[in-house]
């Protein structure tokens, strides 16, 4: 197994244990807490069905601050648990449409259910690889990412996939960490950082 692949292979179970057991401490903050930090509003996440915000793994609060227009399509990459997909359906409102992506089966089925939970009649929950998407060309008004370029080794890749799938004149919102400093040779030689 290449290190691209060892390293994808290890992102999936993270996100597969988390999706599993969201409460047990995770390896990285995740849930409840971690969206409040983030700004998203407690009142709001009241609103949300618990499935979807005790495995919430982002970064940011992409899916309030992305500009979604009624009726848009919006593509919501790297969807985990679906709490970004919530939230963007509802502004989106009935007429329009997400399509929520994820490649953890373990958090595609905590998003399904959420889905489910909150009546959502307007999301399709889909399961692939970012840098395949199974989305029509130019078919998509916005698209949501929430810190998944870092934990992806083909982002090139990624960055095609989007260009051909938002429409002329769509726009991406994405959140991701970045450094603040260069890692160490030791950092950088490290196989199980998924950042190095």
């Amino acid at each position: 197994m290449n290190n691209r692949e060892a390293m994808r292979d290890g992102v999936r179970q993270a996100y597969t244990t988390i999706a599993g057991r969201p409460l047990n401490e995770p390896l990285f903050p995740t849930g409840r807490a971690l969206a409040e930090n983030l700004g998203y509003p407690a009142d709001l996440l009241d609103t949300l069905p618990t499935v979807s915000v005790e495995a919430f793994c982002g970064v940011s609060n992409v899916s309030l601050f992305a500009e979604i227009p009624e009726a848009a399509t919006v593509l919501d990459l790297g969807a985990g648990a679906g709490l970004d997909t919530l939230i963007a359906a509802k502004r989106a409102g009935k007429s329009g449409k997400v399509i929520a992506i994820d490649f953890s089966e373990a958090m595609l089925a905590r998003a399904r259910l959420a889905i489910s939970e909150a009546q959502a009649t307007n999301v399709e929950a889909r399961l692939a690889d970012a840098e395949e998407l199974p989305v029509a060309d130019a078919s998509v008004d916005v698209v949501i990412v929430n810190g998944i370029f870092n934990l992806n080794p083909y982002r090139e890749r990624i960055f095609s996939e989007l260009a051909r799938v938002v429409r002329p004149g769509g726009i991406v919102f994405a959140a991701e960490l970045i450094l603040s400093a260069a890692f160490t040779q030791k950092q950088r030689s490290d196989s199980t950082n998924w950042f190095s």
